[in-house]
């Protein structure tokens, strides 16, 4: 899977969103990868607080997970150890959950990268030391 793509929740929220900043980024980015993307619930769960003053938001929220442009790859109960492990790890920052489970995600798909707008995932770090690739704005590194 040398091409998979781990969606974090700003990038979703910004195709959705055409007043985010990084709208026109992740659109044009996304339109570079395989789909489908993957990623998790609680990135949905995230996504869909985030977009729920946009209308349609919710609508097209379902609609994109309908689709199976975006896949849900995770089983979060499978893998408890390993997430709570990497919320331990990252307290001081502090990590999210859906940030923890993209982060383990990029550790069981380790030729996947994770698209991301958020800055803490240049921190992160997988398998203990390993950077993760990342597709993220350049404007902001």
């Amino acid at each position: 899977m040398a091409n998979l793509v781990i969606l974090d929740t700003g990038p979703l929220v910004a195709v959705m969103n055409r007043s985010d900043k990084f709208h026109q980024w992740a659109i044009d980015e996304l339109s570079r990868v395989a789909c489908p993307v993957v990623t998790c619930e609680p990135v949905l769960s995230e996504a869909s607080f985030l977009v729920g003053g946009i209308d349609p938001g919710y609508r097209r929220l379902g609609e994109v997970v309908e689709s199976k442009l975006v896949e849900l790859k995770f089983d979060l109960t499978a893998h408890l150890s390993g997430v709570f492990s990497l919320l331990n790890k990252y307290r001081d920052t502090p990590m999210s959950l859906a940030d923890a489970c993209l982060v383990r995600m990029s550790e069981l798909y380790d030729k996947a990268t994770v698209m991301t707008i958020d800055s803490d995932f240049l921190r992160y770090r997988r398998n203990g030391r390993q950077v993760i690739p990342l597709i993220y704005p350049e404007a902001r590194r």
